[in-house]
C-alpha cells in the first residue's frame, strides 16, 4: 500500500469512528433538538474529508524554502557555512507539473548553494515524464556541482540505468555505490549515494568502503530508515527523502499522526545518534492521492554549522 493511499485510509478509519460514536449519542438521546444537532454533525463529518482533500490540495502546489542548520561539532572550518540544497520526491506527472518543477529549481538556484542533491523518484510510473523531468533539472546548478542517488521508483519502474545515463546528459551525476571527494578550501567533503535500500534490510551492505577518514563524509540515500546503519558505519550526514513528511498528516489529542511513522522513525526533519545526523526531506511531489495535508511540499537548503 502506498504511503498516499494508506493516509487516507488511516483518515477514513478516524472518521468511521466519529460517525460510530455520534450514532451512539443519538441512541441516547432522541430528542428533537438533539436529532437537528446531530443531522448537522454529521453533515459537517461528511463534508470534512472534501474540505481536507481540497486545502491539502491547495498545499501541494505550495512550494516552500525550507533551510536547517546542521550543527557539527569539531566541523573543518573550511566546511562552516557549506550550503547544500536538496530537491527530492519529484513525482513528475499530471499532479506535478513542468512549470511546479522550474519554480522549485529557480528557487534552488536562488540559495546559490555549494553543492545541489536530487535524491530520488523522479516519477512515479513508467506512463510518467522522466525525460521531461531530467530536462527541467538540467539548470539546476551549484559551486561543486549536481548529485544524486536512485529511488525506489526508479529501482520498481527498470530505469535507473537509463535515468543515469539521462542524467549525466543533463549535468546530474548520480552516485550508485559511489562516491567522490569534493574539495573545500583545506577540507574534504566525501559524498557517497547508493540505489534505493528496500525496507527492512540489510541496508547499505558493503557501503562502509566509502568512508574517507579524515574527510566530512556525507551519505544519500532515498530510504531514510538506513540512518543506524549509516551512523554505525561512520558517515557523518545522511540526506533522504521518501516519506513525503507523511504527506497527510493530522493531529489528534495532540499527536502527529501520519502513516510514514508505521515504516520508519525518520519522517520529517534533523535526526541525531551521538555526531551523526539524518536530514529528511518532505520533497516536491505526491503518491496516491494528489494532496499534502500538514506536509507542505518543499526545496531544502541545509547549512554545515561549526559547534
Amino acid at each position: 500500500m502506498s504511503i498516499g493511499w494508506a493516509a487516507a485510509f488511516a483518515v477514513e478509519r478516524i472518521l468511521a469512528a466519529r460517525g460510530r460514536r455520534a450514532k451512539l449519542a443519538e441512541a441516547n438521546d432522541p430528542g428533537p433538538t438533539r436529532r437537528g444537532f446531530l443531522a448537522a454533525a454529521r453533515g459537517a463529518m461528511f463534508a470534512a474529508p472534501a474540505t481536507a482533500l481540497g486545502f491539502g490540495i491547495i498545499e501541494r502546489g505550495a512550494i516552500g524554502l525550507r533551510e536547517h542548520d546542521i550543527p557539527v561539532p569539531g566541523l573543518p572550518p573550511d566546511l562552516h557555512g557549506l550550503r547544500i540544497v536538496q530537491i527530492t520526491d519529484i513525482h513528475m506527472s499530471p499532479f506535478f507539473s513542468r512549470r511546479e518543477l522550474d519554480r522549485a529549481v529557480a528557487m534552488a538556484n536562488e540559495t546559490r548553494a555549494h553543492i545541489a542533491l536530487v535524491t530520488g523518484d523522479l516519477i512515479t510510473s513508467r506512463r510518467d515524464p522522466l525525460d521531461d523531468c531530467l530536462r527541467g533539472l538540467k539548470p539546476l546548478r551549484a559551486d561543486a556541482g549536481v548529485f544524486g542517488c536512485m529511488g525506489n521508483h526508479e529501482k520498481f519502474t527498470g530505469l535507473q540505468d537509463y535515468t543515469e545515463q539521462a542524467g549525466a546528459r543533463q549535468g546530474l551525476r548520480f552516485l550508485r555505490d559511489a562516491s567522490l571527494m569534493l574539495p573545500f578550501g583545506s577540507s574534504l567533503l566525501n559524498l557517497a549515494g547508493v540505489d534505493y535500500q528496500p525496507m527492512r534490510g540489510p541496508y547499505l551492505p558493503g557501503a562502509e568502503r566509502m568512508i574517507v577518514p579524515g574527510a566530512y563524509n556525507v551519505l544519500l540515500s532515498h530510504n531514510p530508515d538506513v540512518f543506524d546503519v549509516a551512523a554505525r558505519q561512520g558517515y557523518d550526514l545522511t540526506i533522504s527523502g521518501h516519506t513525503h513528511g507523511g504527506q497527510v498528516r493530522v493531529e489528534i489529542l495532540g499527536a502527529d499522526l501520519n502513516v510514514a511513522r508505521f515504516f520508519t522513525p525518520y519522517v520529517d526533519g534533523l535526526y541525531r545518534q551521538d555526531r551523526a545526523s539524518i536530514f529528511v526531506s518532505r520533497g516536491l511531489g505526491t503518491i496516491g492521492i494528489p494532496a499534502r495535508l500538514g506536509a507542505p511540499p518543499e526545496v531544502t537548503l541545509l547549512r554545515l554549522c561549526r559547534t
